[in-house]
């Protein structure tokens, strides 16, 4: 059973990023500090725009959620935010909390999608029966009942052989269309890479355990131009500085997950200290395994990047 919610949406969000055709990703965002749990990794959020067009209008495959300054948040994502300028994503969220103390320090929630679809206003589909005007952010319909897989059906039906989902890649190897509704494996963008990995590490360095969230990076092991992928395993979070060192070969992460520092680093920065000190540290690890770093990836930076 896949579940899909439907989010009440911004039209002007939804109008500004149905004009830019492939988005891999976009930040839904919403204007509290909320988090949300209605979704695992996989399922569906579907756009309801709101009044006067009160339909259907799309939806993105959930890839996880985050609290983030409206700063990191633009840094992050950009125009996927669904405006064109920060000063618009901080007019925007103020007008919804009704705060002039609205700024770049103030938190908003990030729900990530990946792979969105905006349908054109003649494919825009119809609310179920039970949809209620009273409701404010959304509600949860899953397909082992009937509006929820009559949902599913419409939204996946309603797509047709010119709208398909190029992308897409089904769990365990099943079919999403036409069959059983199944979860969608993320393809993670960059930004929804740098909330994944942010999250992964509870938001803390991996290596100097620094908390300051925008002094933190996600840092790809083996870089994305050289087949990397933006996936959890080919990333650590790094202090930025540090990111900046491992991305020049300075600094890596051996198999046993301890960081080295490389001889040179003295000699081309004359001190390099606040490197060293570090050598042989542990990283913290994210807690689940499989968000731990690919010993492939770690291998690939060992011999290809790391300058020994």
């Amino acid at each position: 059973m896949i579940n899909l919610f439907i989010a009440n949406t911004d039209n002007g969000w939804f109008d500004f990023l149905a004009a830019q055709p492939n988005l891999p990703e976009v930040n839904f965002w919403w204007p509290g500090e909320m988090n949300f749990r209605a979704l695992q990794p996989g399922e569906l959020l579907v756009f309801r725009l709101k009044s006067p067009r009160n339909k259907i209008g799309g939806f993105g495959v959930f890839s996880n959620h985050s609290l983030l300054p409206i700063q990191l948040a633009w840094e992050t994502f950009g125009p996927k935010n669904g405006v064109a300028s920060f000063d618009a994503l901080r007019d925007s969220i103020a007008r919804y909390r009704n705060d002039n103390t609205v700024g770049p320090n103030t938190n908003i929630g990030c729900t990530v999608l990946v792979e969105p679809v905006f349908l054109p206003p003649e494919r825009w589909i119809d609310l179920p029966p039970s949809w209620s005007s009273s409701i404010q952010r959304g509600k949860v319909y899953a397909t082992g009942h009937s509006e929820g897989l009559d949902l599913w059906n419409r939204l996946t039906d309603n797509l047709g052989p010119t709208l398909p989902l190029p992308n897409f890649e089904v769990a365990e190897n099943q079919q999403a269309r036409y069959g059983t509704p199944v979860l969608i494996r993320p393809r993670l963008g960059q930004g929804a890479f740098r909330v994944a990995v942010t999250e992964a590490y509870g938001r803390q360095c991996a290596v100097s355990d620094g908390k300051v969230l925008p002094a933190l990076d996600a840092a790809h092991i083996k870089p994305y131009g050289k087949g990397g992928q933006h996936v959890a395993p080919n990333g650590i979070l790094f202090r930025k500085d540090i990111h900046s060192v491992f991305d020049a070969g300075y600094v890596t992460v051996d198999e046993n997950y301890r960081f080295v520092v490389s001889e040179q680093i003295k000699e081309v920065f004359n001190n390099g200290e606040e490197y060293i000190r570090l050598h042989g540290k542990f990283l913290r690890l994210p807690k689940q395994r499989s968000e731990w770093p690919d010993p492939n990836f770690i291998y690939w930076h060992n011999t290809e990047k790391f300058v020994g």
